[in-house]
C-alpha cells in the first residue's frame, strides 16, 4: 500500500513527515476552488478537500490524502489573496478580531471509500496598524496563503490566542489526518 499526497504544498509534506510518513507520490489536483453562491465556509472547505482527493488518478493499492484550509470571518470565506490590495484588505479585516481557520482532510482508501474530517481552530489577531500590515505585505509571506497569512512565519506574532489545532492552521490537522490514515490501513505508530 502506498500513499499519494494530493497537494503541492511543502507545508503539508512537512506536516506529514511529523507523522513519520513520506508520500510515495505527490500530485497537485487541478480543480475549481471558487466558492459556490451562498456556500458556508465549513461546507466549502470540506467540498474542496473531497474534490481534490477525487480528482487524483490512482492505482488500487494507493491511499489518497488531500486537504484544504480556509479562513472564515463570519460567513465570509477568505481564500488566497488575489493581489497586494486584497491581502491588505484581509489583514485589516482580521486585525483585532477572532476568526476561524477551517482545515479539512479527505482520504480515499484502497477500497475507494472516501472519509473526511474537519478541524476548526479559533485564532484571534491583536490589532495591527497600517505599518505592520504594509511590512507583512512587503515580506511576500502572505501570498498564496488562505486568509493572507502564514502562522508558521512572521504572522505568528499577530496571534493573541489560538484555540484548536496549530497544524490545522499551517495546513494539515495532524490528529484528524492520523485517524483517517489509520482507518485507511496505513501503519502508524
Amino acid at each position: 500500500m502506498s500513499l499519494v499526497l494530493a497537494s503541492s504544498s511543502p507545508r503539508r509534506r512537512e506536516l506529514l513527515g511529523r507523522l513519520g510518513l513520506v508520500a510515495d507520490r505527490i500530485t497537485a489536483p487541478d480543480i475549481d476552488e471558487a466558492p459556490l453562491p451562498a456556500e458556508r465556509p465549513r461546507d466549502y472547505v470540506l467540498r474542496i478537500a473531497c474534490a481534490k482527493a477525487r480528482a487524483v488518478d490512482h492505482a488500487p493499492d494507493e491511499v489518497i490524502l488531500a486537504g484544504d484550509t480556509t479562513i472564515a470571518v463570519g460567513r465570509r470565506i477568505l481564500g488566497k489573496p488575489a493581489d497586494e490590495a486584497d491581502l491588505r484588505r484581509m489583514l485589516a479585516l482580521l486585525s483585532g478580531r477572532r476568526h476561524h481557520c477551517l482545515s479539512a482532510v479527505a482520504v480515499i482508501d484502497t477500497a475507494g471509500t472516501l472519509r473526511h474530517r474537519l478541524s476548526d481552530t479559533i485564532v484571534a489577531f491583536r490589532p495591527l496598524d497600517a505599518a505592520e500590515i504594509d511590512a507583512y505585505v512587503a515580506s511576500g509571506e502572505g501570498e498564496g496563503k488562505a486568509g493572507g497569512y502564514a502562522i508558521q512565519g512572521r504572522a505568528e506574532a499577530f496571534v493573541r490566542f489560538l484555540h484548536g489545532s496549530h497544524s490545522g492552521v499551517v495546513g494539515l490537522p495532524l490528529m484528524e489526518t492520523r485517524a483517517l490514515l489509520r482507518t485507511a490501513g496505513l501503519p502508524l505508530a
